[in-house]
């Protein structure tokens, strides 16, 4: 796993443990790093971010779809002329 830390602030276990909302709002709209022994465990997110986030996978899933079906398309070449 890797050791950096993806997120503007960081809080350990404990920390969450003893206030957990407390440490979510440290992190001001943004996503928090829980550490564990000064490692990245996981992250808390809060529920916007985390809707905005998902957004973000159906829009990635969605345009990967169009590209592909744009792959498979016949092209016709029409002349403004011929409509």
């Amino acid at each position: 796993m890797s050791n950096q830390i993806l997120s503007a602030t960081a809080a350990s276990i404990t920390e969450l443990k003893r206030n957990p909302m407390g440490t979510l709002k440290k992190g001001n709209g943004s996503a928090v790093a829980i550490l564990d022994r000064n490692e990245p465990a996981f992250y808390c997110v809060p529920p916007e971010l985390f809707a905005y986030y998902v957004e973000l996978v159906e829009d990635a899933e969605l345009n990967r779809i169009v590209e592909e079906r744009m792959a498979s398309l016949d092209r016709v070449s029409v002349s403004l002329d011929d409509l």
